[in-house]
């Protein structure tokens, strides 16, 4: 057994949806949001550019002085469909249009994720991939999406979770990934920089 005092666990990311993938865990992180210009980031393709983006708000938050000492996790995702990277709908018109291009077809979630110890000014950065067989939903059953709001704010304008999980017909994959976060990806990182992913666990009784 150890006396040291777990680590801190920060997530650079406002998700909900990776916020409750890590809770749901049994992690207790912080949030803290960078505030990276994310139209300022720019790649050559969808799954650098999720890589680039992750890199740039784990890098920002790393750098904050009211984290030291923290593990800090950064993510961002991009559907790349035909090899164009589609983030979140800027409006009910573009998503409405997103999704009646990827209905019957299948796109590839790209999530870029980086680990940053901010102990040892170390990080370990990579891209989870996972292929979505999007359904046929109807010109109605689109337009009732669309008017909920939901798709205005997740990556490629879907999430599993969430109400448009009916007009998903499969995954290839982890479905983690897709709703923000691969704990199995955040493992093999925290790995690279010699930390256990149990080390960072909620005791059971703080749970």
């Amino acid at each position: 057994m150890t006396d040291q005092p777990r680590r801190r666990l920060v997530l650079a990311s406002q998700s909900p949806a990776r916020l409750g993938l890590l809770r749901q865990a049994g992690f207790a992180p912080e949030v803290v949001v960078s505030g990276v210009d994310e139209d300022a980031v720019t790649a050559p393709n969808p799954a650098e550019l999720a890589l680039a983006l992750a890199e740039a708000k784990a890098s920002v938050v790393a750098a904050k002085p009211e984290v030291k000492g923290a593990i800090v996790i950064g993510c961002d995702s991009v559907l790349d469909l035909d090899g164009e990277p589609l983030g979140k709908p800027a409006d009910a018109e573009e998503a409405t249009a997103r999704w009646k291009a990827m209905r019957g077809r299948a796109g590839t979630l790209q999530t870029g994720h980086c680990v940053y110890d901010t102990l040892s000014g170390r990080y370990a950065s990579g891209i989870a991939s996972t292929v979505v067989r999007f359904g046929e939903p109807s010109d109605e059953e689109i337009a009732a999406y669309v008017a909920t709001g939901e798709p205005l704010y997740v990556a490629g304008a879907f999430t599993l979770d969430g109400r448009s999980a009916p007009f998903i017909d499969g995954i290839d994959g982890d479905h983690g990934n897709v709703i923000g976060l691969s704990l199995p990806l955040v493992r093999r990182l925290l790995a690279e920089l010699s930390v256990g992913i149990t080390e960072l666990w909620t005791p059971a009784d703080e749970a």
